[in-house]
């Protein structure tokens, strides 16, 4: 379960990080930003439902 969050956390800072490449090159008029950011939040949305699930079903242990 870790690997698979470390993913998730690479593929949004790669995300990230290809949108701010986007802005600087692009000069803030193209879609390529907008598409990278979207990609960001999806990944990030994406990570987020499966800790909730990974938590329902048992994978992740309650903490005290």
């Amino acid at each position: 379960m870790k690997i698979v969050v470390i993913a998730f956390l690479v593929l949004i800072l790669g995300s990230l990080g290809s949108a701010l490449y986007y802005l600087m090159k692009d000069k803030g008029t193209g879609q390529r930003t907008v598409k990278a950011l979207t990609l960001r939040v999806a990944f990030s949305v994406s990570l987020f439902l499966l800790l909730m699930a990974a938590y329902w079903f048992g994978l992740i242990p309650p903490s005290r």
